[in-house]
Formats: structure tokens, C-alpha cells, sequence
């Protein structure tokens, strides 16, 4: 368990960023009585948080330092869609490894007939007992609410800087706007990088990709599929709603400056299309309601920052979780919230991820076509 002083100290806390990480930490803190504000520039959710699949699995990261965090997260998932109050589209499913580009053969045990392309089946990586969804956005928005509801301030706006006197955190800049803080916590996905000038934050980096919502005309049952093969890898999650969730078809863009400024190529999202249209006619015939795009944070070695900024007292890291962002946000904002609020981070330890890891001299630009490679569950 890492521990510090700031139970005491610590009554107004500055969040900045309201993507997964960020409303989960409101969340969190809201429930233990400490006033936080979430600033964020473009709205909740307006990055990946609202952009990413959704995907859950309680033991994809055995073996790691992220195991007992994703547990933790696994379990707090199920929690939540029964405690907000809210439809998160959140349920249990089957998952499945799909090898494309061969004959379709009938698995055993499978419940339908909508994978009748040139798909096959090689073997159940998941059951409803250790692999689940939820909507990302719906989750996201549904935290914020419920911390706003008890307490908690959303703020619009666009951080310029941290005020800090004797290295101590004193305030939030917003142009010619100060927030007081006593505390601020750095939860902005790749945009965290701004934090180095503020802070000297170890970098962090953004690896882009895209996704498409496909709307088919018949539902498609509760099995998320991972494509392996030469005609691309994309993943498949039909969500409770009807819709159709397909990610894939990564990218080299910079990060922009700012989310909204995020491009989308049409031509990655119809390769997209193509992909799982090879596999099923439902999802060929299916209409695309959404071609999205958005930037997974990375650090340099492939593991969340969580825990006090070194030199700073009062500032404190959230991000880098890559493509483990939404299964793990829960378990983050409560083990921080807890940091902040006891001094302790309860439940899971945050020793792993302490930013500390990194000196100065280790502050490596993130090698993004490896951490890429190692976040792929079947490499």
C-alpha cells in the first residue's frame, strides 16, 4: 500500500480531465465527503472514454502488475451498474477468438449463425463469468452526474497551468481564471503530456486508432469477438442497445492539441466495414451510424502513472492505462480517492504505478509500435 500526507490537509480537489479516469476519482471522492471539481475542456467523456468499446475481462492481466487492478475493476463494474442508478449498458457476455479468411465451421456451444462469412471459430477465450461490456460514454456521464449530484462542481475549460507555492499545490489556472485546490490530479489521457511543463511529468504518448457503431437489422447475441488473420484484426462487441461496436485499423497521426481536433478517415473506417463484412452478412448489410477515432494513452513502459507527482505536493497522476482505460478506471478513481482521502490506497496497491519509477533520466519517449504490440492480448 503507498501511503501519504494528505488526509488532513487535503479539502478541495481539482480533477482535470472527465474521461473514465477522471469521473471515476470524482465518483470515489464524492462518496467520501472531500469537494472536487472536474475541469474539462470539451465536455464529458469527448475522448476515448466515450469512444472505446467497453470491453471487460477479470483476468486478461494475470501474470502482470495489473492483475489485481483489473480484479478490483471487474468486480466494481458489476457494483456500479447496480448502484448508479443509470443504464450503463453493462452485461455479462461470451467471448470468442475468430480466425478469418478460412471456411466458417460450427462451433460447438455457439448460439447463432450471424459469423457466416469466412470466419471460424478457434476457441472461447471468456465466458459471462469472466468477460463483460459496459458503454463507456453512458458510464463516464453516469459517474460525473452521480458526483455532481452529491457535492462535486463540473467546470468547462481549458487548464493553462498548476500554481504551486513552496512546491505545494495552491491552484488551477484557466486563463486569467484561478481555481483554489489543495489538491489536482492529472487525468487527461495523452493530453497529460501538457503536465511536463507544468510539473515535469514523465511523457506520455497517444496511439491513435479507429472504430465504427454499426446499427444491423437483426440483434446480433451477446458474443464479443477478436479476428485473427491476414485480412485484419478488428474486435467485435454487439451491445445491448442493438448496436454493433468494431475497433481496429491503427494509426501514426500526432495527437492533436485538443480532442475536437481529433481527424477521421473515412477510408480506415470503410476498411473497417469491409473487415467484419468478409465474416457476416449482418454487419456487411448492417447502416454505420459512427466512424470515430481517438488516442489511447501510453507511458514509456507500457503501465498506468498513478499516485503522487514527485516535487509537487498535492499533485497526483492518473493515466497511461492504453487500451485496459475503462476496465480499469473504477478500481483507479477508488484507490486514489482513498490515497487522498486516508492517506492509503485501499484495496489494491498503487506501487506498481507509482510516477516516481520514472526519474528524470529515465523520461524515454514512449515507444509506441512496441507498447502497441504488448497490449495485444494474444501477442
Amino acid at each position: 500500500m503507498a501511503s501519504l500526507d494528505t488526509r488532513v490537509h487535503t479539502v478541495n480537489v481539482c480533477i482535470l480531465g472527465a474521461g473514465i479516469i477522471g469521473a471515476a476519482t470524482a465518483y470515489y471522492l464524492s462518496q467520501s465527503g472531500i469537494r472536487c471539481t472536474v475541469v474539462e475542456r470539451e465536455g464529458v467523456a469527448c475522448a476515448a472514454s466515450g469512444k472505446a468499446g467497453g470491453f471487460l475481462a477479470q483476468d486478461w492481466c494475470r501474470g502482470t502488475a495489473l492483475d489485481a487492478l483489473a480484479r478490483r475493476s471487474f468486480g466494481l463494474h458489476a457494483e456500479l451498474a447496480e448502484t448508479l442508478g443509470a443504464d450503463i449498458g453493462y452485461r455479462r457476455l461470451d467471448t470468442y477468438l475468430v480466425h478469418s479468411g478460412v471456411a466458417p465451421a460450427p462451433p460447438e456451444g455457439w448460439t447463432g449463425g450471424w459469423l457466416d462469412g469466412q470466419a471460424r471459430i478457434g476457441g472461447r477465450l471468456g465466458s459471462a463469468n469472466t468477460t463483460a461490456q459496459v458503454h463507456p460514454g453512458r458510464l463516464t456521464r453516469a459517474l460525473v452526474d452521480a458526483a455532481v449530484a452529491n457535492g462535486a462542481t463540473l467546470k468547462i475549460g481549458a487548464v493553462t497551468g498548476i500554481t504551486l507555492r513552496q512546491r505545494k499545490v495552491i491552484g488551477v489556472e484557466l486563463g486569467d481564471e484561478r481555481l483554489a485546490a489543495d489538491a489536482v490530479i492529472i487525468a487527461m489521457g495523452p493530453w497529460s503530456i501538457l503536465a511536463q511543463s507544468w510539473l515535469g511529468l514523465a511523457p506520455v504518448g497517444g496511439l491513435k486508432g479507429y472504430s465504427i457503431v454499426l446499427k444491423p437489422s437483426t440483434p446480433v447475441p451477446a458474443e464479443a469477438i477478436f479476428v485473427e488473420g491476414d485480412q485484419g484484426a478488428p474486435e467485435i462487441y454487439p451491445r445491448p442497445d442493438g448496436h454493433v461496436y468494431v475497433c481496429g485499423a491503427p494509426s501514426e497521426d500526432p495527437l492533436p492539441l485538443r480532442p475536437g481536433a481529433i481527424s477521421i478517415d473515412a477510408d480506415a473506417c470503410a476498411q473497417l466495414h469491409r473487415e467484419v463484412g468478409r465474416l457476416s452478412t449482418t454487419l456487411r448489410d448492417a447502416q454505420v451510424v459512427h466512424h470515430q477515432a481517438c488516442y489511447r494513452p501510453v507511458t514509456a513502459d507500457g503501465l498506468p502513472m498513478i499516485g503522487p507527482i514527485p516535487n509537487a505536493v498535492g499533485a497526483f497522476v492518473a493515466t497511461g492505462h492504453n487500451c485496459w482505460g475503462i476496465l480499469n478506471g473504477p478500481a483507479t478513481g477508488e484507490a486514489l480517492a482513498a490515497l487522498i482521502a486516508t492517506g492509503v490506497s485501499s484495496e489494491v496497491s498503487l506501487a506498481a504505478f507509482d510516477p516516481q519509477r520514472f526519474t528524470p533520466s529515465s523520461h524515454d519517449t514512449p515507444d509506441l509500435e512496441r507498447i502497441a504490440a504488448r497490449s495485444d492480448p494474444f501477442h
